[in-house]
């Protein structure tokens, strides 16, 4: 079946048909990974479409940016409009945004000085893991292949190239016939999902995998703990050991684009009643309820497209 791309997309200051949003096959991000981005969703509200978290997660592509010595040559307000325009221009409201900066065609060593081309594309999303998994669940493995060492590739960077590992383990996963993969550190403890984050469940509290276990402090993870925090429900950053997959209450990945999915086994062995749990129904809850109006978004969360 082939894809359905929207007609319109932001690039390098300008609103442009989705067909001309060209690259040169020799740009340096092509052959290296040098790019950084986001993904961002915007929601149906009450008081219409709105965009979840933009100023966070375009303040977290320039910490990106700075990290790998990208510039990038707009502002973030600037950026913030192209996301505001490139929704409205498309007539989306519920839509997925992917503002991406990336160096271009210039020199061709890794450290060639290159222009940075940016571009912000937008098109409809469903549940990122399949239909129907917000309600159903997925069942995991863990994979064979681990997230990089500390002081290697910074993880956490929302890097082009990091996501080469994610790939590995997103693949392996599907090969093997599961919904997603999850991944040890490099020091054999839990890290986290193909391209989530994971939250344990024991004893109605939420344990999570800390910062310096590999991953990328996912701006969802963020908003889960603090709606747990806010609605009486601990939670607890640490390390933890592969088995504990095998022993915790529920468990539940987080992303933009996965938002909360249960996972109902890990390696063909059930995860509590093997389907979502009581905590991570009120977390989904919480989390969607934001959009609903059921969650009073306290922190000013909810970005208006128009």
């Amino acid at each position: 079946m082939a894809a359905t791309y929207p007609e319109y997309i932001w690039q390098n200051g300008r609103i442009k048909p989705w067909a001309e949003a060209t690259v040169h096959v020799m740009a340096h991000a092509l052959h290296y990974g040098s790019s950084v981005f986001e993904g961002i969703r915007s929601y149906e509200t009450p008081q219409g479409p709105a965009i979840f978290r933009l100023g966070d997660h375009l303040k977290r592509l320039y910490m990106s940016a700075k990290i790998y010595d990208i510039a990038i040559p707009y502002t973030i307000d600037e950026l913030a409009a192209a996301c505001r325009e490139v929704i409205l221009k498309n007539g989306l409201t519920k839509a997925y945004l992917r503002p991406v900066a990336f160096r271009g065609l210039g020199g061709f060593g890794l450290s060639a000085e290159t222009p940075t081309d940016v571009a912000v594309a937008t098109w409809e999303m469903g549940p990122y893991l399949g239909p129907g998994v917000l309600e159903a669940g997925i069942d995991a493995c863990v994979s064979t292949w681990n997230r990089m060492a500390p002081n290697t590739i910074p993880t956490g960077a929302k890097a082009g190239g990091n996501y080469l590992s994610g790939q590995l383990i997103a693949r392996e996963a599907r090969r093997l016939g599961f919904g997603e993969g999850i991944a040890l550190a490099s020091n054999g403890l839990l890290s986290e999902g193909a391209g989530e984050n994971l939250f344990l469940v024991f004893d109605g509290q939420l344990h999570t995998t800390p910062a310096s276990a590999a991953i990328l402090n996912g701006i969802t993870r963020h908003t889960l703990m603090t709606l747990a925090r806010a609605n009486g429900i601990e939670v607890v950053e640490r390390d933890m050991p592969r088995e504990y997959l095998y022993l915790a209450d529920e468990i539940f990945m987080c992303g933009t684009a996965a938002e909360v999915t249960p996972i109902r086994s890990v390696d063909a062995k059930q995860v509590g009643a093997g389907k979502a749990g009581p905590i991570t129904r009120k977390m989904q809850e919480l989390y969607f309820g934001l959009f609903s109006g059921k969650t009073e978004d306290r922190w000013n969360w909810l970005d208006p497209v128009a």
